[in-house]
């Protein structure tokens, strides 16, 4: 097929689908296939997403004036579905506002702002008032007070990487005069009702003695690199279904209708919680277990009594051969286990040396004697190799791919 004949079948693409293409791409390179033909000239225009990254231009002032250029010429009718800001440098909070608030004036429903960059920039959380947001991202800013609350009534998915939030002292005060109101104070989320999935990775809360997260919608939750530091870490969300914690030291929490628990760790979790009757799946990996952290893992394994489907790394199934007296005379707590997974630590470390899977008598009694029809699967290292092997080939595959596509494209522009 000619690059002419390439060209007119892209050219002769309904607008909606060109802008899907092209949201794939940052705003320099969608402007730039106006050059293309008359058909093109305007298509990003009425582009719906925006994709604005400073890393793809020489410096900042270039990066601003080309922001500035789109939002001027764009079709002012047309609503942003979603808006991506990537900032690699110092840029004023005045310049970061005009782009936020023209994507909610435009009912903007995705949202993505990075900041990466050695000073974080200082983002106040009321600047995130939406009543069309239903997705936002946010990695790398600073909010000077966990006071200014999000105003976001429908969003359903909100993730926060390295965020730090600061408590007022003013605030702090205040608390003292009322503890009563301590938990409404510290819910920063208490104006997103429609929160359905909620991501803290590697977050901070400075100048608060606690955090409490209480939400009545939220059912997707995820921890990750979080060594608070604070006294009190409260987590109340009574429709809580899937948890996952990685990395994070510890956490109170209550959540009776929790089905699905994910814990990733080099130690043994303080896992604060009231009962968990609605259990049904934990993935436990604690990587490199010492003797003294066997007690807080038999602790945790008893707190997951109900569950049907446990997968527990070798590493802890290793600790706990070490010290077997410590389990040897109890009961095993599952009663109702349909399914006992062992594997490897992790599947990107298969530069490990090599070991075999052994589980002694004591142990396997201990996991398997509640539930005898329980199905015991062992993945070795053998195995994760030879996965790898094959993900390694398929990647391979798929970057070659790529690059024909895009000489393809490449050249039938041109032609065109």
């Amino acid at each position: 097929m000619s690059g002419t004949r390439m060209g007119d079948r892209l050219s002769s693409l309904p607008d909606d689908l060109i802008h899907k293409i092209l949201s794939f791409v940052c705003i320099k390179h969608a402007v730039q296939t106006s050059v293309l033909s008359p058909r093109w000239r305007f298509i990003w225009t009425s582009m719906p997403y925006l994709n604005f990254l400073s890393e793809d231009f020489p410096s900042l002032p270039h990066f601003a004036k080309a922001v500035t250029n789109v939002l001027s010429r764009r079709n002012d009718r047309i609503e942003v579905a979603s808006l991506t800001l990537s900032l690699h440098g110092r840029v004023s909070l005045a310049f970061v506002k005009r782009i936020l608030n023209y994507a909610f004036s435009h009912n903007v429903q995705h949202m993505t702002v990075t900041c990466l960059i050695e000073k974080k920039i200082e983002l106040p959380l009321s600047l995130f008032r939406s009543r069309s947001l239903k997705h936002l991202t946010l990695v790398g800013s600073v909010d000077r007070s966990v006071a200014s609350t999000w105003e976001l009534p429908a969003l359903t998915t909100l993730h926060l990487g390295y965020v730090t939030l600061y408590k007022d002292e003013d605030e702090e005060d205040d608390e003292d005069e009322d503890e009563d109101e301590d938990d409404e104070d510290n819910n920063i989320f208490s104006k997103c009702p429609n929160m359905k999935s909620l991501t803290l990775d590697g977050c901070k809360i400075m100048g608060s003695n606690g955090l409490s997260i209480c939400h009545p919608q939220l059912s997707n939750l995820t921890f990750e690199n979080g060594y608070w530091g604070l006294n009190f870490f409260y987590v109340v969300v009574p429709q809580l279904k899937n948890l996952t914690i990685v990395n994070c030291d510890w956490v109170h929490l209550s959540a009776p209708d929790l089905t699905s628990f994910i814990y990733r760790s080099g130690y043994s979790l303080k896992f604060y919680t009231d009962s968990l009757p609605s259990l049904e799946e934990v993935d436990l990996c604690i990587r490199k277990p010492c003797k003294t952290e066997i007690s807080a893992i038999v602790g945790l394994l008893q707190q997951f009594h109900r569950v049907k489907y446990l997968t527990v790394n070798l590493e802890t199934i290793e600790v706990l051969c070490s010290s077997v007296e410590l389990i040897s005379n109890q009961p095993s707590p599952f009663a109702n286990l349909r399914s006992l997974k062992i594997h490897p630590v992790d599947i990107q470390l298969v530069g490990q040396a090599q070991k075999k899977v052994v589980v002694f008598n004591e142990v396997k009694s201990y996991l398997l004697g509640g539930s005898p029809s329980a199905s015991l699967t062992l993945v070795t290292h053998e195995v994760i190799n030879y996965i790898m092997k094959d993900l390694i080939v398929i990647c391979h595959a798929s970057y070659i791919l790529l690059l024909v596509i895009k000489k393809v494209m490449v050249s039938n522009w041109h032609n065109n």
